[in-house]
């Protein structure tokens, strides 16, 4: 039962909706002197509408604008003092994997990321909050603190997490959700490689907008096109089912996709299950290649229309190189071809000469009728064809728009962690066939709004059917699931444990249905858990009189008492951008623990009373960085010498301490 709201008529607003209704493109947002958005008219568009003359405004210039882009583009330039703290525990061969699950704000993650991947990553796909007033966007502001945060959202997670809902009631304010993916996307674009592809999920609610931004941060002419998943029919709309998607698709520079002649190619559906069935037939009839074609042919005609397979029904014949269809042998392009004579193999007569002229020269076509390419019809009358063989043409261009039933991959992912764990997961057999047409089989994939961690399934899954070594880094923000829902119940606190648990599950899944294929035990389904925290170091700046003896003493060793000899490697990976899923190896020298980090890349020792014995032995070791505490050496005259030793044992070292 609705309230009284007992406050008079708001007649502002009551204009500005009637004005809404006779010029909709005239309402704009602005910020009101709480920076608070809220509808408004823009008098210089409502003036010109009333006006037969061009009235005098600002200065009209292509682009897109909101309140709060300038805000968005500091919030994507503004540096962060965050780490990313290892959680073994929850990893799987966290020391091998070269793959990644980042927990926290995917903003922050894109952010440590630059270093060690700018320019790295091949493939990005995400799939971010529709805006439809029931997701979640993310507030991004860096200068307030946690308990100012909390004043204004009225809402943050036990870590601070600055994540409020962009409910109904707030209009879909188009500003708050584009100020929250501009930072990404700008940030997403410095990892791409200069052939990098990023593939956009998203429904009508900011199909258009999105379109817009990415324009404006990856270029117009870096749009490659927009692709439609029809998902399936809903008949829960008013007045149009809406039961398709979209996903934008733009590259990094297409100059240098054109350059290299880059071409996207995906293997057709429904190929196993021909192939199959070919299978089946040449072991009923043999070599009787008339009534494998036969069979086969009608096959093909009792397939319902939404087989993927139907779709290749004139690949019907067959002969002992396998599956063919009779294409066409003549030119095809407006130019006179040639018109030579050629005899039937049986009757010795002339054939009938295409009425384009034959598509090949003549030396070329000997050959093809030597190698048994031509099909001949049962007389010279006939104008003969070429064989096109199935084996020959599995791929295609993808196409823009595509069908696939959306509730199939909700059930695919129940079957792994659960019924209605995880509303509308998106489909990994889509995602998988993205990465296949854009990527090599040795790329980086990142996806920042992991939710169900369907790419991490996806590339896992490729993997395994191709031998290829892709790699994934996901990001996702540990968002706090419903009390009463049912991911809570079966004990996922938050979306990122549900994701975790389906990619332990998916890889274990994926290597026991291949365990004949050749390799499989080399497939990597491991993955290695970064979480987003603040920095390893104290906070050791003070003012004058918040300085005291204890304080001081406090400043000998700058790092947090909680942070693990692993919390700072990865503290230093970050910082000196070196790959994040290089293998880790430890060892004990002179009784110090040791991480050998990659081929020589990084040797680190956060161990205390380091000496110069143990030094010796370490600048011994030739490694491209090394890396102590600054506190860890026995003593002054240790730590003087550690810096000649170097010099003279490894010239080529980058020593550093933290």
């Amino acid at each position: 039962m609705q309230k009284l709201d007992q406050q008079t008529l708001n007649f502002t607003d009551e204009h500005i909706a009637n004005i809404a209704a006779m010029f909709p493109h005239c309402v704009t947002e602005v910020e009101d002197e709480n920076g608070t958005l809220k509808k408004a008219i823009d008098f210089d568009l409502l003036k010109q509408e009333l006006s037969a003359n061009i009235v005098e405004g600002p200065k009209e210039r292509y682009r897109i604008d909101w309140p709060g882009k300038r805000a968005s583009l500091v919030s994507a330039n503004t540096p962060i003092t965050k780490t990313l703290r290892p959680a073994v525990e929850e990893s799987v061969n966290f020391d091998t994997t070269e793959n990644l699950y980042i927990e926290g704000d995917n903003l922050e993650a894109l952010k440590l990321l630059q270093e060690s991947y700018l320019g790295a990553i091949k493939m990005i796909y995400i799939d971010p909050p529709y805006n439809t007033g029931k997701d979640f966007v993310y507030k991004d502001n860096f200068t307030r603190s946690k308990e100012e945060e909390l004043q204004e959202s009225g809402q943050v997670d036990e870590e601070g997490g600055r994540l409020v809902a962009n409910l109904e009631s707030n209009g879909r304010f188009h500003s708050d959700w584009l100020s929250m993916m501009y930072p990404r996307l700008k940030l997403a674009r410095n990892l791409l490689k200069d052939d990098g592809v990023i593939v956009l999920s998203i429904d009508d609610n900011e199909v258009h907008n999105l379109r817009k931004i990415c324009d404006d941060i990856f270029g117009e002419s870096n749009f490659i096109g927009e692709m439609i998943w029809a998902a399936g029919k809903k008949n829960d709309s008013k007045y149009i089912s809406i039961s398709h998607e979209y996903m934008l698709v733009y590259v990094k520079n297409s100059e240098f996709l054109n350059t290299k002649k880059t071409t996207w190619r995906k293997r057709k559906e429904g190929l196993d299950d021909i192939y199959k069935m070919y299978e089946k037939l040449k072991r009923t009839y043999g070599t009787d290649y008339k009534s494998i074609s036969q069979s086969l042919k009608k096959w093909f005609a009792e397939l319902p229309d939404s087989n993927p397979a139907k779709r290749q029904k004139h690949y019907s014949r067959v002969d002992a190189k396998g599956i063919y269809f009779p294409d066409n042998i003549s030119s095809q392009s407006g130019a006179s071809r040639p018109r030579y004579q050629i005899p039937h193999p049986v009757t010795k007569e002339f054939v009938t000469v295409p009425s384009r002229g034959w598509g090949y020269t003549l030396e070329t076509l000997e050959r093809l009728i030597k190698e048994d390419k031509v099909e001949f019809g049962d007389d010279h009358t006939t104008v003969p064809t070429l064989k096109s063989y199935l084996k020959d043409r599995e791929l295609e261009v993808p196409y823009s728009v595509f069908y696939k039933d959306g509730r199939a991959a909700t059930k695919r992912l129940a079957s792994l962690v659960g019924k209605k764990v995880f509303e509308n997961p998106k489909d990994e057999t889509i995602i998988s066939e993205i990465i296949e047409f854009s990527c090599t089989d040795d790329e980086i994939i990142l996806d920042f709004f992991s939710g169900s961690a369907s790419t991490a399934h996806a590339v896992m899954q490729l993997n395994a059917e191709d031998r290829g070594n892709r790699k994934f880094i996901l990001v996702q923000l540990p968002e706090e699931t419903d009390e009463k829902s049912e991911a809570y119940k079966s004990g996922y606190k938050t979306i990122a444990e549900i994701g975790k648990e389906r990619i332990r599950r998916a890889g274990k899944k994926i290597k026991e249905e291949n365990a004949d294929k050749e390799g499989i035990e080399d497939l990597d389904i491991g993955f290695r858990v970064l979480k987003i925290d603040e920095s390893n170091m104290k906070d050791i700046y003070f003012t004058p009189d918040a300085v005291d003896r204890a304080s001081l003493f406090d400043t000998v060793d700058h790092i947090k008492e909680d942070r693990t000899p692993e919390d700072l490697l990865f503290g230093v990976l970050v910082d000196w951008g070196v790959d994040l899923t290089l293998p880790i190896r430890r060892e004990t020298i002179h009784e110090k623990t040791v991480f050998f980090v990659g081929h020589d890349d990084l040797t680190a020792c956060f161990d205390e009373d380091l000496d110069v014995d143990f030094i010796k032995e370490l600048a011994g070791r030739d490694a491209m960085r090394v890396v102590f505490k600054e506190s860890g050496f026995k003593d002054d005259e240790t730590k003087i010498n550690a810096e000649q030793i170097f010099t003279q044992l490894s010239p080529g070292t980058d020593l550093r301490v933290i």
